[in-house]
């Protein structure tokens, strides 16, 4: 029994290379992306901007910035709370840009339209 490839789905030679030279281009501008999003560097806030923290792409906290009113030995805790949801905003921020921008490169192979889940 003969398996019959929908059109354009033929395993010749010539289309094997086509295939593999869209995927050496794929892992050339995903590498390329990774590059420039870990370079790349967001602020958030939490609190009404009452904490903000600057973050780069590899998810280095770089600066954390508070404002003086905020600052009250008495109540420690609501500090800490902002900082923390600070950090975790900028590092969600991280991930979603991240992610959105790698789902560009990988959403379609070769405009089949199949992704390659589980990369980013």
């Amino acid at each position: 029994m003969k398996v019959r490839l929908p059109q354009g789905m033929g395993g010749g030679p010539a289309n094997m290379q086509s295939m593999l030279k869209q995927a050496q281009k794929m892992q050339e501008d995903m590498a390329a992306k990774q590059e420039e999003l870990e370079a790349a560097e967001y602020e958030v806030s939490a609190g009404g901007g009452v904490v903000n923290v600057r973050i780069n792409g590899k998810k280095q906290i770089l600066s954390v910035k508070l404002a003086e009113e905020i600052v009250d030995p008495d109540d420690i805790e609501t500090l800490e709370d902002l900082i923390v949801a600070a950090m975790n905003e900028a590092i969600g921020k991280v991930e979603k840009i991240s992610a959105e921008e790698m789902q560009k490169i990988t959403g379609s192979i070769g405009g089949l339209g199949m992704g390659m889940p589980g990369l980013f």
